[in-house]
Formats: structure tokens, C-alpha cells, sequence
């Protein structure tokens, strides 16, 4: 009798053993099967364009990703000499900046926040040289220069000005090689002081911006123009639809078969919660090869419906971005597992059919966290 009970003693630990390891392979297989998150990864960081001068306006450059992030998040942070204990300024959040009196004697740095489906990533920039004092007496820059012409290799771009305050200014006139961004940009040394300048192969895939500097006994003060649209190849003809010349397109001189193209996206606050109850939504809306359009009309919904407002169109402004505010309603989440906001996302010329002419449509979809 106490050998069959031995036996059924150990009959029942294999049987408990067996279970654990099973339970424990099925465990290792499950974790080796999943799926790995890839969030946005920075290749090249943040940078800085411009003067740290009170007054002066500074350009940040987002850097290079890869992850193919669908939204970026701009702030720009006030830190100390050495460039640490950094804090983000308020209302700093598009890509250029202005330095004002509290940066004096401060360094400036420019974060990025970059989100796909699985993530967000922070990069930031070097911090700049320490912010100086605006100068008394120095020129004052009211109005930025242009630039007109046609962005291809062997047309001529001519570069204006702007307009000036202050007292016997003397002006330097330098073209500069940029990338397709605006950023990254170069003195062309050859453009040095000529009011014109005549695009060349180097430039092709590349923007050229027009920088002037105006000196005076009160300082010096240096301003670029935006950036031409993406400089065509030789032989290139202008696409059908879009207007001749640079830089920023009024949706009334922009026709098919022109296209419009929403090519940039923001969201805030960028991390969505279940908890969440409003959404400011920016889109970028450009066409012709990037270049910024303004009055096209932007219409954003939910998909699946009833989770957010349905806000009215807003036209784009002077930049290319309009800004659309969305309320919480019963829908939002739709499921208890809920991931992504879906957003369907429209550009239309006023006037035109809904389907047809420069319109576009495109889904785009934001993180949602529990």
C-alpha cells in the first residue's frame, strides 16, 4: 500500500513539473514572437539658424528621422550659460523664435518631439552662444527680403531687400545653398553682394534663401529670406497649374492639374490619453514642390465618428498651417483597447467640388495611451 501511494506521489510532481515548463516554453515562445516598437529614431539633431541677439529671429531646423514619423512637436527651451538646466518657453512652439530680454545672458536650445504609430521620440539641439543684448541704434528690420524668379538651374532669382529702419545703413547681399527644408544653409561665395543670382546644378534638389546684412555705428543685423521652392533640374518645365516664381502660393492662383498636398501634421497635447477632452490639430498644406499655401480650407473629422467635434473648415494662413480645435464626445474611446485617433483630413479650393479639382485627402493617425 505505501509503494502505490509513493508512486502516485511522484506520478502527480511529474504531472505538476510537465505544466510548469509548458507554461514556461509558451511564455518564451509568445515573447519571441512579438513585435518589436520602432519608434521615430533621430539621424542628424536639431538645429539652429540665426543671430542669439535679443530681437533676432532664430530658425529651427528639425534634423533628420527615420521611422517615418507622422507628426512633429516644436519647443524651444531657455537654459543656463553652459547650456544646461533647460526649461521649455512658454508659447515657443513653431520653428522660429525671437529672443526677448529674459534669454539675455542665456543659452537657447531647440527640442523636437517626433511620433509614429509606436512612439515618441525627443531630440534637441547644440545650445546657441550665449544671447546678447539688442543694440541701440542698430538696423531694424521691418519687413523680411524676397526672393522672385523661377527655382531651376539656369534661371535667374532676383533677391529684394526688405525694408530698413535706422540711420546710415550700409548692406551686404549673400545667397545661400539650403536643403529641401530651408535648413542646413551655406553662403554661395560666388553670390557674395549681387542682387541677382543664377541657379547652377549644385543647387538642384536643393532651396536657396537671399540673407542681407545691414550695419550701421549701432551694429549689425542679419535677415534671410524664406526659402525658394525646391530648385528644379535644367529643361524642367513649371508644373501645369501652379504659378511662376517662389515661396508662398494664394490658393486663387493655383489650379489643376495642380494638386494640393497635406505633407505636415501636429497635435496637442501630443500624447492622447482616455482622459483627454479637447485637441488643438495643426496641417501643413503646400503644393508645386513645397511650396506653402495659403487660404486652402481644412476640414479634420474621427473615424469612426462621434468621438471628437467636427470643427469648421479653417484657412490656411501666411505659413501653410491651419488650426483646428476638436471636443471630446461619448464615442471617445471607441473601444476599451483603443490605440490610434484616426483622423480623416481634407485641403479644398473655396468654390470647388468636394472630389474634385486641387483637393486632397489623406488619413492620419495619432498615438492614444490608456
Amino acid at each position: 500500500m505505501r509503494l502505490r501511494k509513493n508512486h502516485r506521489i511522484l506520478a502527480a510532481g511529474f504531472a505538476t513539473i510537465g505544466a510548469t515548463l509548458a507554461v514556461v516554453v509558451g511564455l518564451g515562445v509568445g515573447m519571441g514572437t512579438a513585435a518589436i516598437a520602432a519608434a521615430p529614431q533621430n539621424t542628424s539633431p536639431p538645429t539652429i539658424k540665426g543671430t542669439p541677439q535679443e530681437g533676432q529671429t532664430l530658425t529651427g531646423d528639425q534634423g533628420q528621422w527615420s521611422g517615418s514619423p507622422t507628426a512633429y512637436t516644436y519647443v524651444w527651451t531657455r537654459c543656463n550659460k553652459t547650456g544646461g538646466s533647460c526649461t521649455s518657453i512658454s508659447g515657443a512652439t513653431a520653428t522660429t523664435y525671437k529672443p526677448v530680454a529674459a534669454d539675455v545672458g542665456n543659452t537657447l536650445r531647440f527640442k523636437v518631439d517626433a511620433k509614429n504609430a509606436d512612439g515618441t521620440t525627443t531630440a534637441t539641439s547644440t545650445p546657441t552662444a550665449v544671447v546678447t543684448a539688442a543694440k541701440a541704434g542698430s538696423p531694424v528690420n521691418t519687413s523680411p527680403p524676397t526672393i522672385t524668379g523661377t527655382a531651376q538651374q539656369g534661371q535667374k532669382l532676383t533677391g529684394l531687400r526688405g525694408g530698413w529702419s535706422g540711420n546710415s545703413i550700409q548692406y551686404e547681399y549673400y545667397w545661400t545653398r539650403c536643403d529641401k527644408n530651408g535648413g542646413s544653409c551655406a553662403n554661395i561665395n560666388s553670390a557674395r553682394d549681387n542682387l541677382t543670382y543664377t541657379l547652377v546644378a549644385a543647387d538642384v534638389g536643393n532651396t536657396v534663401r537671399f540673407k542681407v546684412e545691414g550695419t550701421n555705428a549701432g551694429g549689425k543685423t542679419t535677415v534671410s529670406s524664406a526659402p525658394s521652392a525646391i530648385v528644379a533640374a535644367a529643361g524642367k518645365p513649371v508644373a501645369a497649374g501652379c504659378p511662376t516664381g517662389t515661396g508662398l502660393i494664394q490658393i486663387a492662383n493655383l489650379g489643376s492639374p495642380a494638386r494640393l498636398l497635406v505633407d505636415q501634421t501636429q497635435v496637442s497635447p501630443s500624447t492622447i490619453s482616455f482622459g483627454t477632452t479637447s485637441l488643438t490639430a495643426r496641417f501643413h498644406v503646400t503644393a508645386c514642390g513645397g511650396r506653402p499655401v495659403q487660404g486652402a480650407l481644412v476640414y479634420v473629422t474621427a473615424v469612426p465618428y462621434n468621438q471628437f467635434s467636427i470643427p469648421n473648415e479653417q484657412p490656411t494662413g501666411s505659413d501653410g498651417w491651419a488650426t483646428l480645435q476638436m471636443n471630446k464626445l461619448g464615442g471617445f474611446p471607441a473601444t476599451p483597447r483603443q490605440q490610434l485617433l484616426v483622423t480623416f483630413v481634407r485641403a479644398r479650393k473655396s468654390g470647388e467640388s468636394l472630389l474634385g479639382g486641387i483637393s486632397t485627402r489623406r488619413l492620419v493617425s495619432f498615438r492614444v495611451t490608456r
